[in-house]
């Protein structure tokens, strides 16, 4: 008897519940030839540790920490995708989520140098990384922090171990490719809040206090939205999944341990309810302004932590799994195997934030009295920072970095490098012509600087002033414009 192909079998699956199996079945394979195929799916997905055996700075604050324990390890999750027809490959897609702050320095153009080496058939060029944004993985750029010359990894040696880990996993993903099927959902879970408080005289502060008078609100709208990417094998059992959160993670930030932070709690959990088989990549979405940490009802959350029995980190893993079930269980009605996939990989052109002089004199003065003390190296060359581009800064000049933008079926997935505030990805999912939209931020090379809006700017502290963003407002709405611009053009 013919051997039933991915696509009988997962819409065999569907359709036993009506009653109509077997005329569907035989339809598919005895009836005239029908061109299912002629943008067949094949994913490929593997995981490997990015946590080193030796004790290894910390990155994410401003001063040194050192990590001698591991309570959670950080990880790398791979996703390949390519669309064939036949023999021929039609695109591709490798995507790989790494439990780090950001993507430092050259560590992409590394890991795709690396793995051209091990799989020279491959556009490497189609291959991206992204950040979860944990605060308590290894520090991968030298001279950021202080560290001994003994005892601890050293920045250098720790990229190396990454590019390593990385580009042997993407090989194993690609490698191990195979016929499958993809679903999209949307759930919602609150994990994320704005993370700007407002007070009476117009000024705004990260983490500003909302228990005292001049309080007067929180500042930006706050993205709950849980988006969910599946891959399903014959059995419609899911082997691959990306996870899209508007949250960084870093709830535990502050920490001296290597910790991926949620999403070590949250793969458990997932890998729990669909079979440890299962890859999970870890997206963030649009949050530059969120986080998961409490601004208020932080007691009555905290009861509700006790009365469950349940960690902080253990909670938002709860509420994260609840909505991916939520997600999946709809979704998995409407599997694809013949979706069209197409692939862009562009150049974002922003004009930069211009330094004015008052900014430049301040952050100079800054400087000078932190210049003063070793200890408080970190915050002056981020002050630096400034100085510097006062002195190198001319009217006219452009922020350009690399992004990606992928059609997937009636799906749109778009990257961006920064730290980018809400209501910009907000923007792009409401103006995109895809019924779902996935936007990946802390993507690709020097990611990590905010992108504040107009209202952020205004309030001004920490995450909307010139040392913590070289590109402004105006940048972000131009960012928002050329992203949507590519995902439309998919459609029309």
């Amino acid at each position: 008897m013919k051997t039933l192909s991915l696509a009988a079998r997962l819409i065999s699956s569907a359709f036993a519940r009506t009653g109509i199996l077997i005329a569907c079945v035989t339809a598919l394979w005895c009836g005239p030839a029908v061109d299912l195929h002629a943008a067949e799916l094949l994913v490929g997905a593997a995981r490997t540790t990015i946590t080193p055996d030796e004790p290894v700075a910390l990155s994410g604050q401003f001063h040194t920490r050192v990590a001698k324990e591991v309570e959670s390890p950080c990880t790398a999750n791979v996703l390949v995708l390519e669309s064939r027809d036949g023999d021929k490959s039609l695109e591709t897609a490798i995507m790989v989520s790494c439990d780090l702050v950001v993507i430092r320095e050259d560590v992409q153009s590394r890991i795709r140098t690396a793995v051209a080496a091990k799989l020279p058939e491959v556009d490497v060029q189609k291959l991206f990384v992204n950040a979860t944004h944990t605060h308590t993985a290894p520090v991968m750029v030298e001279g950021k922090y202080v560290l001994p010359a003994e005892g601890v990894i050293q920045p250098a040696e720790y990229v190396d171990f990454l590019v390593e880990q990385v580009s042997g996993a993407v090989a194993e993903a690609w490698n191990g490719r195979k016929p499958a099927g993809v679903s999209w959902g949307l759930g919602q879970a609150v994990v994320a809040h704005n993370r700007r408080a407002v007070y009476a005289n117009g000024s705004a502060a990260m983490y500003g206090k909302t228990n005292k008078p001049e309080f007067r609100g929180i500042e930006g709208y706050e993205d709950h939205d849980i988006d969910v990417l599946s891959f399903w094998d014959a059995e419609k059992k899911p082997f691959a999944m990306a996870v899209d959160v508007a949250c960084p993670s870093q709830e535990v930030e502050g920490r001296r341990a290597v910790n991926a932070d949620f999403w070590h709690e949250t793969r458990e959990l997932l890998r729990k309810r669909y079979g440890q088989q299962l890859d999970v990549l870890g997206w963030c979405g649009a949050a530059g302004d969120q986080s998961p940490h409490l601004m208020y009802n932080r007691a009555a959350e905290t009861r509700m932590l006790k009365l469950r029995g349940l960690t902080r980190l253990e909670e938002i893993a709860r509420r994260l799994d609840v909505a991916v079930e939520e997600a999946n269980s709809a979704a998995q009605n409407d599997i694809r195997t013949d979706v069209k996939m197409v692939h862009l990989v562009r150049t974002l052109k922003l004009p930069v934030w211009m330094v004015t002089e008052a900014q430049n004199a301040a952050a100079q003065a800054e400087v000078d009295r932190l210049s003063k003390d070793p200890a408080n190296q970190r915050r002056m060359n981020w002050q630096k920072k400034v100085t510097d581009r006062y002195k190198e800064q001319k009217e006219g000049d452009l922020y350009e970095r690399q992004f990606h933008v992928i059609r997937l079926g009636d799906i749109a997935i778009c990257t961006n490098p920064f730290e980018l505030y809400t209501d910009y990805g907000v923007q792009i999912k409401a103006r995109s012509k895809a019924v779902q939209t996935f936007v990946i931020q802390l993507t690709g090379e020097q990611s990590g600087t905010y992108l504040p809006t107009v209202r952020a700017v205004e309030g001004g502290s920490y995450s909307a002033i010139p040392p913590s963003c070289p590109v402004g407002p105006k940048g972000g709405q131009a960012l928002v414009d050329q992203t949507v611009e590519a995902i439309n053009s998919l459609w029309d």
